[in-house]
């Protein structure tokens, strides 16, 4: 074999070796990725529920608290702003600006059904309500569902983000396609944790 067909042969080695190694960059960066969409599928599941869950609660409440109509309107409104931050964070998981609108919206959501639960307590007859209390279980046991998805979806991005930042996908990342790093799930825990706590006793 002569010198020059050896170098050639090193050469082609040498690139295919270098193409594999991009390939396998870029399938990981699309595996952490695919994953931290699906996580946020998860997340999305559980706010529609949630979101559902909300009108039957307002019903439900509304014959026993005529006077609280501004509250109750105040659980409408707040529901339906986190249904058009979850559209569109729906539309782009992972966009910094969609991700801080959903944040928001969900912790005024929150605010919101906490003052309805607190104004609750002083109705003896709605707080033995049979549908009160299913509704109540229900919208608590949804929090706790949606509280264990946005944990999944943040550390799917803090995987993908940091696969990013390393050497050497942080040098192809953004060649490939994966140029901005996902943003967060951050609600307000406080507020999340204390919404629908009622006690029925």
């Amino acid at each position: 074999m002569t010198t020059p067909l050896i170098v050639l042969a090193v050469l082609a080695f040498v690139a295919f070796v270098a193409v594999m190694w991009g390939v396998g960059i870029y399938n990981q960066l699309v595996t952490l990725k695919n994953r931290y969409l699906n996580s946020f599928s998860q997340i999305e599941v559980q706010l529609k529920r949630r979101y559902d869950l909300i009108p039957n609660l307002v019903e439900t409440v509304k014959g026993y608290m005529q006077h609280e109509r501004g509250t109750l309107e105040a659980v409408i409104s707040a529901r339906n702003k986190a249904v058009g931050g979850l559209e569109r964070a729906a539309a782009n998981p992972g966009d910094p600006a969609a991700m801080q609108a959903l944040a928001s919206a969900e912790q005024g959501l929150s605010g919101a059904l906490g003052r309805l639960f607190a104004l609750s307590e002083a109705y003896p007859d709605l707080k033995a309500n049979q549908n009160m209390a299913q509704l109540s279980e229900e919208i608590t046991s949804t929090e706790n569902k949606v509280s264990f998805a946005r944990q999944a979806y943040n550390d799917a991005v803090t995987a993908y983000n940091t696969y990013k930042q390393t050497f050497p996908p942080v040098v192809f990342a953004g060649l490939l396609g994966h140029g901005q790093n996902a943003e967060l799930l951050d609600f307000d825990d406080t507020q999340i944790a204390e919404a629908p706590k009622v006690s029925f006793s």
